[in-house]
C-alpha cells in the first residue's frame, strides 16, 4: 500500500492508497512525468483541504467510490440497505495489488479484451458491520485511456444470518479539478440522435438518466472542461458508461467544498438486485479519457477500439439495405433486380431486412415467428441469397430477437416468455413488446432460431434490432424489474451466436443509434448510426457518436434523393460524401435510378473502396472552424503522409465566399500536394469563377502553411461539400 502513479500516452493518475480508507485520486489529467516518492507524497500533502467551519473536524478526501461515513455529502457511491439497516458504508482497504503492465517475460500485457495494458490497481475491502466486500478494479490502457468498476459482494452478519441486501446503485467517480467549469453532453430523440448542449459547471449534479434500456436521448460522453474547450485546445475530460441498459452519468459539484467529480454506473430499479449471502453484482465499465482539446480526448477511445481483439481487422465492405427501397414489400424479382444493380456499381454486400418471416406484412404482427415465411419464400430465401452470392455479394439478413408482436405465434403459444409485471402489460410501441429472454425457454428458443437460420443460408452479416423502449419491464416469474438481467442475457445471447457462427458481422441497431456504447460493442461489430439517413442531419449525428466510435464502427448509408424521414431533397455527391466517412452502404432503390446517378454512385464506392484503409485507420480530423455554417472534418494517417478532408457547407453563411479553411493535423515540416477529390470536387452549377485559382489542378504547401494560412475552397450554396486530397511528397 501507498502512493501509486500511472503512466501512459500523456496521460497521469496518481492514486493514494495508504490508510485504511478506499483510494482516493489525487490528480488525473496531463502526464507528469517521473516524479521521486518523495515528490508524490507532498503532492498527497499538498492537496488535503484544510478545515472550515461547518464541516466535520477531519478533512474528507474524495474516494473512487464515495463514502457518507467518510463525510462526502454528495451523490454516494454505494447505497442499498439489508432489511432497513447497512445504509451506509465504511468499508477498509484489506488489500491493494498493482501491476506494472509487463508480463512475466517482460512483454507489454493484455487487457481481456486484448487491448495493451500499461498499469492495474486491484483493490479489496470489506466492511464487517454491513457485512459486505468491496472490489474496484482501474486500468490504465497503454493509449491513455482509463476505466474502472467496482462490485461488491454481500458476506452476511452473524447476527442477521441469511438477509439478503439490496443493492440501489454502485457508481464510480474520478476527480476535476477547478479549471474544469463547463459541461458538454449529448441529447436528442429517435432519427436525431448526439444533438450537443453545453453548460457552465453548477453547483450540484448534472445527472443524466437512461431509464428505458436505449438511449437516443442519452448521452454517450459527458464531458467537462476549460472555458470554450474546442476540438483542438483546451484541457477537457470525459467519461462514458459501457452497459447497455439502464445508465448513469454525472458530473457533480459538492458544496461547499467546491469539489468537482464524473461519476456513472448501472442505473438499479428498486429491488432489481438483491444479493443474498454469498452473492455478488459487479459493475459495469466506467471509461474516462482526458486530452488538450476534443480530438486527443475522442483519439484515445478511438485508439482502444482498435486495439481490441474482437475488432473489426477486414476491409469494411460496403454494402446495400433494402428496407427503404422495399419496405415489406419483399417481391423477388424486385430484390433480384436490386442485387443485380447494387452489384452493377460496386457493392459487396446486401442486406435483407424486415418481412422475410412468418406473418410479417406489416409492422403489427409476426415478429419473434422466426421461420420464413412460406408464402413469400416458398423455396425458402435460397433463391435470393444463391443470386447475391452468386453476383460475388455477400448476403445479410435483419432479425429483431428480443421482441415479440402479441399478434405472433410464439406470443400466443407462450404469453409467459413477455417481459412485463404479473398484473399488466405494457404499453405497446410499434406494435410489440419485449421478450424476456431471463426465461431459459425463450431464450434457447431464440438462439435455436436464430442459429438454424444462419446455419443453413450463407449469412455473412446480421442487422441485430431493438425497437422499442423497455417501460415496466418487469419478469413474470418474479414480479421484479427485468432490465438488468435482460441485458445480461441478450449478452449471453449474442456471445453464444458469435461463438457458433465465428464468420458473421453483427450490427448493433436500436431503432438507429439508441444503442451504441462500448458494452455492446465489445458484442457486435458496428453500430446502425441513425434511422435518419438525411446527410443534413447526419452531420451532426455522427460528429456528436464519433466522438467516442472511431468511422469504421459507423453505418454510415448513401440515402434516397428524397429522403424518407426529413422529405429534404440532396444531390448524390453531398450524400455520398457524408456517408464516406463511415462504414459506407446503401439506403436507395437503385432500379428508380437514373443511368448517371448509377455512373455517378459506382464513382463513390469506387473511391470509398480506394481509400477506406486510410478512412477506417487514420486518425479522426476535427476543426474548430470559425463561421458555424462550415463543418471542416476528415482523416490523417497515423504517419501524417496522406489526408481526406471534407469541407462542409451546413447552411448559408453570413460570407460569401466563406474565406480559407485550415487543415491542422499533419507535419509542418513536409509539403503536401493538395487536390480535389473526385467524384467529392463537383461544384454547383459547373465551377466557373466559382473555382479558386488553384482549383482542380491542385496546390503544394507544407502542413505548417495549411494549419496556419489555410486554402479557398469552392463553397457557394447550404448543404454542400467538398473532398480534398492531401499527399506528402
Amino acid at each position: 500500500m501507498g502512493i501509486v502513479h500511472l503512466r501512459a500516452a500523456g496521460v497521469s493518475l496518481v492514486l493514494d492508497t495508504t490508510g485504511p480508507e478506499l483510494p482516493r485520486v489525487v490528480h488525473w489529467g496531463a502526464d507528469l512525468g517521473e516524479l521521486p516518492e518523495a515528490e508524490l507524497a507532498e503532492l498527497v500533502r499538498v492537496s488535503v483541504q484544510p478545515l472550515t467551519g461547518g464541516t466535520a473536524d477531519e478533512p474528507y478526501r474524495l474516494s473512487v467510490v464515495p463514502e457518507m461515513t467518510a463525510g462526502w455529502l454528495g451523490t454516494p457511491g454505494l447505497s442499498g440497505h439489508r432489511g432497513g439497516t447497512a445504509f451506509s458504508s465504511a468499508f477498509v482497504t484489506t488489500g491493494v495489488e498493482v501491476d506494472a503492465g509487463r508480463d512475466a517475460d517482460g512483454s507489454t500485457a493484455t487487457a481481456e479484451d486484448g487491448a495493451p495494458l500499461a498499469a492495474s490497481v486491484t483493490v479489496e475491502a470489506e466492511d464487517e458491520a454491513a457485512g459486505l466486500r468491496l472490489a474496484w478494479r482501474l486500468e490504465l490502457l497503454a493509449d491513455g485511456l482509463l476505466r474502472h468498476r467496482a462490485g461488491v459482494t454481500n458476506l452476511g452478519v452473524e447476527h442477521r444470518a441469511g438477509s439478503p441486501f439490496d443493492l440501489s446503485g454502485l457508481d464510480v467517480v474520478l476527480p476535476l479539478p477547478r479549471e474544469a467549469r463547463e459541461i458538454l453532453d449529448f441529447t436528442g430523440r429517435h432519427l436525431r440522435e448526439r444533438s450537443p448542449q453545453r453548460h457552465e459547471f453548477t453547483a450540484g449534479t448534472h445527472l443524466r438518466e437512461t431509464r428505458r434500456a436505449r438511449a437516443h436521448d442519452g448521452t454517450l460522453l459527458l464531458l467537462a472542461g476549460e472555458p470554450g474547450f474546442s476540438y483542438a485546445a483546451g484541457e477537457v475530460w470525459g467519461t462514458h458508461v459501457a452497459w447497455s441498459g439502464n445508465v448513469r452519468t454525472f458530473a457533480e459539484q459538492e458544496m461547499p467544498s467546491g469539489r468537482r467529480l464524473l461519476g456513472g454506473g448501472e442505473l438499479l430499479l428498486p429491488g432489481e438486485v438483491r444479493l443474498e449471502v454469498g452473492e455478488s453484482y459487479e459493475g459495469p465499465w466506467v471509461y474516462a479519457s482526458y486530452g488538450r482539446g476534443i480530438n486527443e480526448l475522442s483519439r484515445r477511445f478511438h485508439d482502444f477500439l482498435r486495439s481490441r481483439d474482437s475488432h473489426p481487422r477486414g476491409p469494411r465492405k460496403a454494402l446495400i439495405n433494402v428496407w427503404e427501397a422495399v419496405y415489406f414489400d419483399h417481391s423477388l424479382p424486385k430484390l433480384v433486380a436490386l442485387a443485380d444493380a447494387a452489384a452493377s456499381v460496386g457493392l459487396e454486400r446486401y442486406v435483407l431486412d424486415d418481412g422475410w418471416f412468418r406473418g410479417r406484412r406489416t409492422d403489427n404482427a409476426g415478429l419473434g415467428d422466426w421461420y420464413v415465411d412460406e408464402g413469400v419464400w416458398p423455396d425458402g430465401l435460397h433463391p435470393i441469397v444463391d443470386h447475391v452470392t452468386g453476383l460475388g455479394l455477400e448476403f445479410g439478413l435483419w432479425f429483431e430477437p428480443e421482441m415479440v408482436n402479441e399478434d405472433s405465434d410464439v406470443a400466443r403459444a407462450h404469453p409467459e416468455w413477455i417481459l412485463r409485471t404479473p398484473h399488466r402489460m405494457p404499453p405497446p410501441a410499434r406494435q410489440q413488446q419485449v421478450l424476456d429472454l431471463t426465461v431459459p425457454q425463450a431464450w434457447q428458443y431464440v438462439y435455436d432460431r436464430m442459429h438454424a437460420i444462419l446455419s443453413e443460408y450463407r449469412i455473412s452479416f446480421v442487422k441485430w434490432d431493438f425497437n422499442r423502449d423497455l417501460v415496466d419491464a418487469g419478469r413474470q416469474a418474479t414480479g421484479s424489474a427485468g432490465y438488468h438481467e435482460q441485458t445480461l442475457a441478450t449478452y449471453r445471447l449474442l456471445r453464444a451466436l458469435r461463438a457458433a457462427h465465428p464468420d458473421v458481422e453483427f450490427e448493433s441497431c436500436a431503432g438507429g443509434g439508441g444503442r451504441a456504447d462500448l458494452g455492446i460493442l465489445a458484442l457486435t461489430d458496428r453500430i446502425w448510426t441513425s434511422d435518419c439517413i438525411d446527410p443534413l442531419e447526419r452531420q451532426t449525428i455522427e460528429a456528436g457518436t464519433g466522438l467516442l466510435l472511431p468511422p469504421e464502427l459507423m453505418g454510415s448509408h448513401i440515402a434516397s434523393p428524397h429522403s424518407h424521414t426529413t422529405g429534404r431533397r440532396h444531390d448524390l455527391s453531398f450524400r455520398a460524401a457524408t456517408a464516406m466517412f463511415g462504414h459506407l452502404g446503401v439506403e436507395w432503390d437503385l432500379t428508380s435510378a437514373s443511368e448517371a446517378d448509377l455512373a455517378e454512385l459506382g464513382s463513390w464506392v469506387a473511391a470509398y473502396k480506394e481509400h477506406r484503409d486510410l478512412l477506417h485507420g487514420g486518425d479522426v480530423l476535427r476543426v474548430d472552424s470559425p463561421d458555424p455554417a462550415i463543418r471542416v472534418h476528415g482523416v490523417v494517417a497515423e504517419d501524417g503522409g496522406e489526408a481526406i478532408v471534407a469541407v462542409v457547407q451546413l447552411t448559408t453563411s453570413a460570407h460569401h465566399p466563406p474565406g480559407r479553411v485550415r487543415i491542422p493535423g499533419l507535419d509542418p515540416e513536409r509539403t503536401y500536394r493538395v487536390r480535389p477529390l473526385a467524384p467529392g470536387d463537383r461544384i454547383p452549377g459547373g465551377g466557373g469563377s466559382w473555382a479558386p485559382a488553384w482549383w482542380p489542378e491542385g496546390a503544394r504547401l507544407s502542413g505548417r502553411s495549411l494549419a496556419e494560412v489555410g486554402v479557398q475552397v469552392p463553397l457557394q450554396h447550404p448543404e454542400h461539400s467538398v473532398l480534398l486530397h492531401l499527399v506528402a511528397q
